[in-house]
């Protein structure tokens, strides 16, 4: 959805949220252009801070999309504030219940509605030390495969500083430089066509978190490390000293 079709309600919330943001941080905005102006996309950020979705949510807004997110159905339920919710195109989601396929049908339907879906493909604020991607879930590419809906890497380093969410701790100084950076689509072809098994997601979900990572090191600088290894998933991936190639390199 474009911004020039927002109701009253989203239009509320810009008013709201932006000028606290604009105060807040010192923006440098990179990679824009690799957000498309209409239609269905599936936005995927790496996830440092609770100050994530704010500072996500104003780089999208300002590439001239609407954000729409995931949010927990049971926020939903809450009078006023889900209604609030609902006028403002987010997306409840059911976790952990038998209506959780619901939730897919849910996002497939924004998508279909020409929404711009972010999704934290690690699913929580990243376990790595120094704040590089975990190995991630595999919901963004089930539901790339499910619409074909393109994948936009996003990649943040600044919103640490604003919550430092490790040490719950808010700065409320003005102007803290957050970084944003979004990249080409991830190349998902070679799954065009493939059934959506547990190897076949890791893998696109892999390529999915490797281009974040990629992403990352561009803006915070340094050599990234393999991906941080999630619970119930062998081997970190991506780092050649390691031995082990990222999906589609070597023969």
């Amino acid at each position: 959805m474009a911004r020039r079709r927002l109701g009253f309600w989203q239009w509320f919330a810009v008013v709201l949220v932006k000028p606290v943001m604009t105060v807040w941080t010192r923006r440098t905005w990179i990679g824009m252009e690799h957000i498309p102006r209409d239609g269905g996309v599936i936005i995927v950020p790496n996830h440092l801070s609770h100050a994530d979705p704010l500072v996500s949510a104003h780089f999208v807004y300002d590439a001239g999309r609407w954000p729409r997110y995931l949010g927990k159905a049971s926020v939903f339920r809450v009078p006023l504030v889900g209604s609030i919710l609902h006028r403002c195109r987010q997306i409840p989601v059911e976790r952990g219940t038998v209506d959780a396929a619901r939730s897919l049908d849910a996002l497939v339907a924004a998508l279909d509605e020409g929404g711009a879906v972010i999704i934290y493909p690690e699913g929580t604020l990243t376990r790595e030390p120094d704040l590089w991607p975990m190995r991630g879930k595999t919901g963004a590419a089930r539901l790339a495969l499910a619409t074909g809906a393109p994948v936009v890497p996003l990649a943040m380093w600044g919103p640490e500083k604003i919550i430092d969410s490790r040490r719950n701790r808010v700065s409320l100084r003005p102007r803290i430089p957050v970084t944003v950076t979004a990249g080409p689509p991830v190349d998902l072809s070679r799954w065009a066509d493939a059934p959506p098994t547990k190897a076949t997601l890791e893998e696109m979900t892999d390529e999915i978190m490797l281009r974040i990572r990629d992403l990352l090191a561009g803006i915070r600088g340094g050599t990234p490390p393999p991906l941080w290894q999630r619970p119930g998933r062998p081997g970190a991936l991506g780092a050649s000293r390691d031995g082990i190639e990222e999906p589609g390199g070597g023969a």
